[in-house]
């Protein structure tokens, strides 16, 4: 785990980039309409997620409380401004009680971006504030120092408690390259029951169903950015969770399939998205 102030280069997965060139090259060289689609449409077309999250051990209270998701910005040249503010605006037509950022506002932790995606997110505002956390493609300097700078809270392998409704609630964060159930179990630490574990990466659901976390808001994945017919998302077999919403003994996980798109600027069957979660109490099987 990463010192401080001092995190190792961003990390990116040699695997999910090769699969998702050869895809491009392999399966979309063939059928070059639905790449210059992908290119020039699909990955513009910004999808609203109107979805309910049920919660074990949700108080009546909180029953309808909204929660809006954004996740996966990654500002680069591919991703321009523009896309930005769009999803800005969408999630803030919607008047979430509380905004969550799932991680990499960038990409390749470009720091050159890290001023102009805070200013285009700038606008998000809610009741309860607005909270994130970093991904694999941000530094641990100047993208963090710029989110905070605009107000919100960048939670670094740290846990804040809000009061919603009366109803003490717990939201930890942590970084992308703690892993380990030991240090994530130090975060939360001395948590309330109610606590919702917002971790870039769906792989930490493992880590959150030992520890009896039961909620879980990830990114990272982008649904697979490309889902080929017959074959899905390749990139599928890497997480727990690929993109949307499951329940797993005990614990509720939300994975966007975020706003942007890296390694190639192009999305197939797998729209970018913003998501608005609406609080329910979880059912007992």
């Amino acid at each position: 785990m990463p010192a401080e102030g001092r995190a190792p280069r961003p990390s990116v997965s040699l695997t999910r980039r090769n699969v998702l060139k050869g895809l491009l090259g392999l399966g979309l060289g063939v059928t070059t309409g639905t790449a210059v689609h992908g290119f020039l449409y699909e990955r513009h077309h910004l999808e609203l997620s109107r979805l309910r999250f049920p919660v074990s051990g949700l108080p009546e209270s909180l029953r309808g409380f909204r929660i809006g998701v954004l996740t996966d910005i990654h500002r680069s040249k591919d991703v321009p401004h523009e896309m930005v503010t769009r999803a800005v605006s969408i999630v803030m037509r919607e008047a979430p009680d509380l905004i969550l950022l799932g991680g990499d506002y960038v990409s390749f932790g470009e720091r050159r971006y890290a001023q102009p995606v805070a200013d285009a997110l700038a606008p998000l505002s809610a009741p309860h504030g607005v909270l994130a956390v970093l991904g694999n493609h941000d530094d641990d300097r100047d993208v963090p120092a710029a989110l905070a700078a605009k107000g919100f809270t960048v939670l670094r392998d740290a846990r804040t408690r809000l009061t919603l409704r009366g109803e003490a609630v717990d939201f930890a964060g942590i970084r992308f390259w703690t892993y380990k159930g030991i240090d994530i179990a130090h975060v939360l630490r001395g948590a309330v029951p109610l606590t919702f574990l917002l971790a870039h990466t769906p792989k930490r659901l493992f880590e959150a169903q030992q520890l009896a976390v039961p909620a879980v808001i990830s990114g990272h994945t982008h649904g697979g950015q490309i889902v080929l017919p017959g074959i899905g998302a390749v990139a599928a077999r890497e997480f727990p969770v690929i993109a949307g919403l499951e329940q797993r003994q005990g614990t509720t996980i939300f994975v966007s399939r975020g706003v942007g798109t890296v390694y190639v600027p192009v999305r197939v069957n797998c729209p970018p998205e913003v998501a608005v979660l609406t609080l329910e109490p979880a059912t007992r099987p």
